[in-house]
Parts: C-alpha cells; structure tokens; sequence
C-alpha cells in the first residue's frame, strides 16, 4: 500500500497505482481536464505509478503547464495525422515554426501540394485518431540511437541537435509506429485532444488551439498580416545567415563562426531600422512616431537606433515618454487585488497629453512635465519645448497604439510600430521556441543587473506582466505601420551564461522552481559564447550590459 495526501486530504492506495487513477477518481471534481500531477513540487506524467508518502495536486488544462503539454501533444497528434495521410516518403519536412493566431504557424515541404482538400483530410484523420483515444507511450533510448533515428526519418534538425547533448538518453513519444522527439511532458492519451482546428493561411496552414482561459473553445482564426510578414521576414533573414533551428547556431559556434554571424545579424538589424527611418522621412505628414511592445522587447534601445536614423535623415527626434504624464500614485486605479493597476490606461492624464502634443504640432511652446517615481507625482522642471521644420515626436509607452490616448491628435500626423522579440530560432523542426521565453530570460537578467530582483521574483510577477500585454498591446499589434522583431538569432547562446546562475538560485521548494528548472533545461540545447564581440549599440546591451545609451 501507499499513503498519499491528495489535495490535502490523507489517502491510501494500492501498489502499483498510477497517477492516472486517482486523476480519474477526482475528474468530477474539475470542470478542466486532469492532464499533469504535481509531486512535492516536480511535475509527473500521468502514466507513472504513484510513490509512497506523496503529497500530489492535479494540473489542468487551466493551468500554464497542463496547456503547454496540451499543445505540445496536439503537435505529436498532427505530425502523425500527416504522415499517415502524405506517406513519409512524399514529405521532406512538417515545420511548426511560430505562433499565429492564437496557434501554430506550420510549413509542409515535399512531393505534394498543400490545399483545402489536403487540410481537411489531415483534419479528418486527427479526429479519428482522438477518437480512437490511442495512448501517447514515451520510451528512453541511448543518444546515439536517437540520433541514427532521426537521419532515418529525415529529421534531420533533431539529428544536428543531439549531436551536441550531453545526456546520455532521449525520451521519445510515440503514437502507434509513429515516434517523434518533444521538449516537455505529454498528455497520457489522444482522446484528451478534443479542441483544434485547422486553417489554410499563407504558404502553409495554422494549427488553431484554444487558451486556457477558455480551455474548451477552439477560438476563431484571426489573420495576422502584418505579423505573418514580418515573420517570413526574420525566416528569410535565418535561411541567409544558415541558422533556423539550435543545431544551426551550435555547428557555427564550433566552426568558430559566431563573431561573423554576430556582425550580420546586426547589421540585417540596423538596415531594418534604417527602412523604417526612410519610410518615416518619407511621409513629412508624420510628426509623431508611436512605439510599443511588450516587456523586454528592447522599445528603449530601439527608440535611441531610430532616433539617429532620423538625424542622418535630416529630421530632428524627441523623445517624450508617455510615463511622464501619470498622475499622482494615489489617485490612479486599483486592480482586482487592491493593488495600483500602473498599466491602466486611466494611470494616464491623457487629456494634458492630448493638450500639450497638439499645441507642439501647432508650433507653439510647451512646458513637458517629468515623473518622479520616487514620490510618485508629476513634476515641472523648466523642460520647454517647440517643434520646428523638421523636428519629430518619438513617443514610448505601453499605450501608444491604442488609439484612445491619442484621441484628439489627427491620424495623419502618427506613425505606429509595434515592437517584439519575436523568436523565430526554433529548438527543431518540431519544437518552437516561445516568444515569451525570451523576453523573460531578456527581463530576468535585466532586472538582476538593475534592480537586484531575483529571478525568483521576475518568475513571481511575469504571469501579470503577461495579462497587462494581452490587454493593453496585442490586441492592437495589426494596427500599426511597422512591426519591427528586435530577436536576435544568436543571443541566447550568450544569455545562457548570465541566466543560468540566477536560475540555479532557485530552490526545490519554491512555487518558481518548476518554471526555472524547465529554463536550465532549455538551456542545456545550447553551446555558449561570449558577449565581447557584442556591438555597444546591440539591442541585446540594454539587457546584458554594455550599451552606448541610457538604458
């Protein structure tokens, strides 16, 4: 027999009992499915047999983790949907290459042609395989094993990858015949895959999924042009530089290639910015340039390289940033916890803002106010300002694409671009990595090196910050001029060596710990390297250190 403590509660079972029966007994209990067990704080399969003196809570599909293994078995589900539809030897590559539309971006290259009626007999064939409830069985095997399995199979991506890992075994899953490699735990089984769709879009199709804020409804497809050009952009970019995928970037480390692929990089980088510098100029109508992004996006760096951009261009920036039009800290909202909601547009005094940019359109001279967030009120310090000819307003804030805090400012005077870190470096062919993981590794070493925070505690907050960015900047991503991916394809091979030490901080029974153990996993894809050959201008400075501007 076993003692368990189940959701608190003391229990005894049988020898031999799995995770996935006592999931059962409680299923009722959840509205979401059981797909993950918490064991004294490290995550388990539902397929392993249940220790003595457990202590479990159930993770569902309402949780982050239990989404993730949703969307990561959902990935197993379709890649053998497509090679039982296809055949393999009709098909050179399946690439789930980045997140469109609330789901995943996917390229089919071989002897076949992607249309409707492929789609939907792919789309038919994952439903029989959810119904037919088949168990997603996970085997170990020797690297080396591992690695002449994937040439076989024409990954050959995986076979680059596991080149350069250390560990002596790999876990694969498994669908009938079809075997597959993923980063992350699975669901037990495929009848848990109920919510999906499929939709033709570019030059590929997009595998919809639902969120788990509404775990049970697939939502509609939403097209994303601008951020689908912008990606097949970056993609082109990679096939330039030979680096879509980790192997990539490890083979150039070795090669002692990394300081040329660096200089490429930012130079691909700096032209881009130049485009967007030249469309700007180009338009004299536009003498407000509005920038936003979500956290660690590099808006600050970003805003200094465009800004001289500008001045080659003969215009003249200033910045004003939007913070600086807060009001008081006691008069701003409250959130549903009782604490200040600082990324409330109500946080913002935007009659004064709308006031004072119209007047300086108007040529007049304007008195700009600055924040003190040290007493929390807003300050005037003899900071005078009046545009001229060719002068030009650059404006940074987690509001500017929302056009409610410019309502009184006319729409052919602002020029919107909306700024991320849009990684497109994927760890194989099969397994992306996600935009939000750079920017967390992006802030967390930040706020170490600025703000002696913990990882710990960037870990702690980071679910907030990603709720102000749903609400307050994604949902106007496609209404902007220019988006701009400030990703660079080398940087986490050097964030590797700062980020990995603040993650090992972390202890064993702290709630973060599951979050920073994944990361130190994540990071053991990748060969580091250096931050020397780093230019001072690089947006991945204002991160690590070492920039030419104040940031």
């Amino acid at each position: 027999m076993v003692r368990v403590i189940v959701e608190g509660k003391d229990k005894t079972y049988a020898d031999g009992t799995r995770y996935i029966d006592i999931a059962r007994e409680y299923q009722s209990s959840y509205d979401s499915d059981i797909v993950l067990i918490m064991n004294h704080n490290k995550l388990q399969e539902l397929h392993k047999q249940v220790p003595d003196n457990s202590d479990i809570r159930f993770i569902t599909t309402r949780d982050s983790l239990g989404m993730d293994a949703y969307n990561r078995s959902m990935s197993l589900m379709l890649m053998k949907a497509m090679y039982d539809v296809i055949k393999g030897e009709n098909i050179d590559s399946v690439c789930i290459d980045f997140s469109l539309s609330k789901g995943l971006y996917c390229e089919l290259k071989g002897k076949v042609i992607l249309d409707q009626q492929l789609l939907e007999k792919i789309k038919l064939r994952m439903e029989e395989i959810r119904e037919k409830n088949l168990p997603i069985e996970k085997r170990s095997i020797n690297t080396e094993d591992a690695i002449a399995l994937f040439h076989k199979h024409k990954m050959y991506d995986k076979e680059k990858l596991f080149r350069y890992r250390r560990v002596s075994k790999v876990n694969l899953y498994r669908i009938n015949e079809f075997e597959d490699y993923y980063y992350g735990y699975m669901v037990p089984s495929t009848g848990y895959l109920k919510y999906f769709d499929l939709h033709l879009y570019g030059e590929g199709f997009v595998l919809q999924l639902p969120v788990k804020e509404n775990e049970k409804v697939v939502p509609p497809f939403k097209p994303q042009h601008n951020l689908y050009k912008e990606m097949k952009e970056t993609c082109k970019w990679q096939e330039r530089l030979g680096v879509s995928t980790v192997g990539d970037l490890n083979n150039k480390i070795t090669r002692g290639e990394m300081n040329e692929l660096i200089l490429v990089q930012e130079a691909l980088m700096e032209k881009r910015i130049g485009q967007i510098a030249e469309k700007i100029a180009s338009n004299p109508e536009k003498k407000i340039v509005l920038i936003a992004g979500p956290s660690s996006s590099g808006k600050t760096t970003f805003s200094h390289r465009l800004s001289i951009q500008l001045l080659a261009l003969g215009l003249k920036p200033h910045p004003i940033p939007v913070d600086d039009y807060f009001i008081d800290r006691e008069k701003s909202p409250r959130d549903e916890f009782g604490n200040y909601d600082f990324e409330n547009l109500e946080c913002v005094d935007v009659e004064q803002f709308n006031k004072d940019i119209n007047a300086l359109l108007k040529g007049e001279r304007v008195e700009l106010p600055s924040y003190n967030f040290r007493t929390g009120k807003r300050e005037y310090k003899g900071n005078y300002k009046q545009l001229g000819e060719h002068d030009i307003l650059v404006i940074e804030g987690i509001h500017c694409l929302n056009d409610k805090l410019t309502p009184n400012i006319p729409m052919d005077s602002k020029f919107k671009i909306y700024i991320s870190a849009l990684t497109q470096l994927n760890i194989d062919e099969h397994n992306r990595i996600p935009t939000t993981d750079g920017r967390l590794i992006r802030r967390m070493i930040r706020d170490a090196r600025t703000r002696n925070t913990t990882a710990k505690e960037t870990i702690a907050i980071w679910r907030n910050v990603r709720r102000g960015e749903e609400k307050n900047i994604f949902p106007y991503q496609e209404e902007v001029d220019e988006i701009f991916n400030s990703a660079l394809v080398y940087e986490l091979a050097v964030l590797k060596q700062h980020a990995e030490p603040l993650l090992f901080d972390i202890g064993k029974d702290e709630p973060e710990y599951q979050e920073a153990k994944r990361l130190l996993k994540f990071f053991d894809y990748f060969l580091g390297v250096s931050s020397d050959n780093i230019p001072k201008n690089s947006i991945l400075r204002e991160f690590i250190d070492g920039s030419c501007f104040k940031v």
